[in-house]
């Protein structure tokens, strides 16, 4: 009996103590749940409502959660530098890069020295993960069990990766493990695989109102990312925030998409934002400095401890660390000490990135480009005003000209550092051009509204590369001399089916065949290629021998030093040996012979579209569901980018990247749109949200968007705030 009456009291102070914490996690985030409403429309786009901007991003990340929490916690592993307790030593120099430009305590610190209004979005992020987490205990994160407010400083811009991938890891690694020189023939096939690799980047157009049936401009949103990278989401306060549009996984703000009055759109740029300094570093009593100028700096020494998984123990290693006023210490060129200097201000890009999606006009939207923090990408703009605009990059050092960039430059020479920065107005810029239209498709900014674009020899070479590519030929040709433009019509122009790259590589092959070939024996597929109208469709042939010519011939052959990939395929086409040409190609088929027992084979039985799970990397198989695709590489020039994989032992291909979130917005009196993803909205295969996207993506039937309360409403299948939903 006396047992009895301690198990009774035992119990009921559990449940008294369950209780408790229960309320107190009801009392934390009462003021955010009683604020925000959630509506899920019929392809289960979050509407999020809430009174406040808090109250706003609160409830969308919450609902980022319920969409696909795996991909938010895999932003915030990789992003604050914790990938290798997950994934093991490989990612350790990952880890050690994120920390080379802010330990955890800086980020604290930038945290706390942010303007108050950010601090109270930088809490509402955390405090929408927190909650989600605690309504669904059913949820087993891989790392982060708990979400801090200053996270969202180490992933402040929004764009796959941001600037700091682009420096090597590879080379972090050989550094700070033997500070010996990166191996030339490691370089070598690192560069072969980065020419071969499907082309990152977007596709932004803008159209003047004078060339629409509505007399509204027009404007299409079409990043180029890996797919599922980016959830759809309208997010709406009663502080003047009304945004939809794509946003990556556990950010606050909307990277890509539109309010009432203004949209905008980014490319990747080739704006140089990223410099290496060569150090001159001496030992002197036991304390190391370099050179800059006549005087000797201490160098900045540090140390991190970078934890990684072993098995199922986690182990820790201690790294010391270096830094100058250029930058971290990353690597080593010609025997010195490299930094690698590029824009880290996550406080103002964060301010920036929220800002920018609550202008409502073309003044509000130059002053706050002119915060300049959007490093790696240019903007494509419209407005209900009527102006399209079109900057290309924002952050930009200035520089000495007599110095080249795009190598190394000597960092004890104090001629070298950057010069501040360049202000809006001295940048490239395109501000309603004559012609009506502009694009940009990662391409130069110097063609981008034909007469009417910027003048090369009016900035300096720094700001833009000069170069071509497919992508941009292709959109030009599309646009000059083109009115009448409708969202539809201009759906239909981002879909075009032809591909300019295939323009001389491919009758370079049937030259080859008509003027060496000897034997004849590959007169059937030459003949389908040679009859091939260069445009791309499930059912073409000629698309699958293009496709594996193309692809084949940019990995075994070599082009001039300094080319293009536009240059170099049309290289491939004009001006090397037939027999070469030949010899791909009779390679070509014995592969498709192999993998697909015939050369005949339609692309669409080739290139397929699979989503299994909501695994971030897929495990593609062909004995598994797909569904055929039509598009094609934008390597070849297609608009509608179809990036695929060919490292799953699989013998058809599986799209990994290009077109994913997609939008055609118009401005007027009352903003419209239709939309697109890659699937769908969630990551759950149990979800209707899955995949119901897919069908309509393989046929450019694009939805149209919800952006007022009341179509919200007509649209409506839940209702409900955070932590109800069951």
């Amino acid at each position: 009996m006396k047992n009895c009456l301690l198990l009774i009291f035992v119990m009921t102070l559990l449940s008294c103590s369950s209780e408790s914490k229960n309320n107190a996690v009801a009392d934390q985030y009462k003021n955010y749940v009683t604020h925000v409403e959630i509506i899920r429309d019929d392809f289960g786009v979050p509407h999020i409502y809430g009174k406040t901007d808090a109250d706003a991003v609160f409830g969308l990340l919450y609902a980022q959660c319920e969409d696909d929490f795996n991909r938010v916690e895999q932003n915030y592993i990789w992003a604050t530098g914790r990938l290798a307790e997950v994934e093991g030593e490989d990612a350790l120099y990952s880890d050690l890069r994120a920390k080379l430009f802010m330990t955890e305590d800086e980020a604290k610190a930038n945290y706390e020295n942010s303007p108050e209004w950010l601090k109270k979005l930088c809490d509402a992020f955390a405090d929408g993960i927190n909650y989600y987490l605690e309504t669904h205990p059913e949820v087993k994160p891989k790392l982060l069990t708990h979400f801090e407010p200053w996270m969202p400083m180490y992933f402040s811009e929004g764009s796959i990766g941001g600037d700091i991938e682009r420096i090597s890891s590879s080379k972090i690694k050989a550094f700070y493990e033997s500070g010996m020189e990166f191996p030339k023939l490691k370089q070598l096939e690192l560069k072969k695989v980065e020419e071969m690799a499907e082309p990152q980047g977007s596709n932004g157009i803008a159209i003047s109102g004078k060339l629409t049936q509505s007399g509204n401009p027009l404007l299409l949103i079409n990043p180029h990312t890996s797919f599922f990278f980016r959830g759809e989401v309208h997010v709406v306060s009663e502080e003047g925030l009304n945004a939809y549009g794509a946003v990556t996984w556990g950010q606050f703000f909307v990277y890509q998409g539109f309010n009432e009055k203004t949209g905008w759109m980014h490319t990747s740029t080739y704006t140089d934002v990223m410099d290496e300094f060569k150090e001159t570093i001496l030992e002197v009593d036991d304390q190391l400095v370099y050179q800059y100028g006549e005087e000797l700096r201490p160098v900045t020494v540090g140390e991190v401890i970078l934890k990684y998984k072993v098995g199922d123990s986690i182990k820790e290693k201690n790294v010391p660390t270096y830094r100058t006023h250029h930058g971290p210490i990353t690597h080593m060129v010609d025997g010195q000490w490299t930094a690698s200097a590029m824009m880290w201000e996550p406080v103002k890009a964060l301010e920036q990135s929220y800002i920018r999606t609550k202008q409502t006009g073309y003044k509000g939207f130059r002053e706050m480009m002119d915060i300049r923090t959007n490093s790696s990408n240019n903007t494509v703009y419209a407005d209900a005003e009527g102006n399209i605009a079109y900057f290309h990059g924002n952050f930009v050092p200035k520089r000495d000209t007599i110095y080249d960039y795009t190598q190394p430059v000597d960092g004890s020479n104090p001629k070298t550092d950057w010069q501040g920065l360049h202000t809006v107005d001295e940048n490239i810029l395109i501000l309603n051009p004559e012609n009506g239209w502009f694009q940009n498709c990662n391409s130069t900014p110097f063609t981008a509204a034909l007469e009417f674009s910027p003048k090369k020899e009016e900035y300096p070479k720094y700001m833009s590369r000069d170069q071509e590519n497919f992508r941009g030929v292709h959109a030009i040709n599309l646009l000059t001399d083109r009115s009448g433009y409708t969202i539809d019509s201009l759906i239909q122009l981002a879909h075009d089916p032809y591909l300019p790259a295939f323009e001389k590589l491919i009758p370079g092959l049937v030259e080859a065949y008509d003027k060496a070939d000897k034997t004849k024996e590959l007169g059937a597929p030459i003949e389908v290629l040679r009859s091939w109208n260069l445009k791309t469709a499930k059912e073409s042939v000629a698309m699958t021998l293009a496709h594996y010519y193309g692809t084949m011939y940019g990995k075994i052959a070599i082009a001039p030093k300094g080319f293009s990939d536009m240059e170099r395929l049309n290289y491939f086409g004009t001006d090397t040996p037939f027999e070469e040409r030949l010899r791909v190609f009779k390679a070509v088929l014995e592969k498709l012979e192999e993998d697909f027992g015939t050369w005949n084979t339609p692309w669409g039985e080739v290139n397929r579209y699979q989503r299994l799970n909501g695994d971030i990397r897929q495990a593609f198989n062909d004995s598994l569901p797909s569904i055929p695709i039509g598009f094609a590489s934008g390597r070849w020039g297609a608009l509608a980018a179809y990036g695929v994989s060919y490292t799953n032992d699989t013998k058809k291909i599986y799209g990994t990247r290009g077109n994913s979130f997609v939008a055609v917005v118009e401005f007027g009196a009352k903003v419209k749109a239709k939309s697109m993803l890659a699937g769908g909205q969630s990551g759950d295969p149990k979800s209707p949200h899955f995949d119901d996207q897919i069908a309509r993506y393989a046929a450019m039937q694009f939805k149209d968007v919800a952006f007022y309360k009341d179509d919200v409403l007509k649209r409506a299948k839940e209702t409900y705030k955070p932590g109800e939903r069951k």
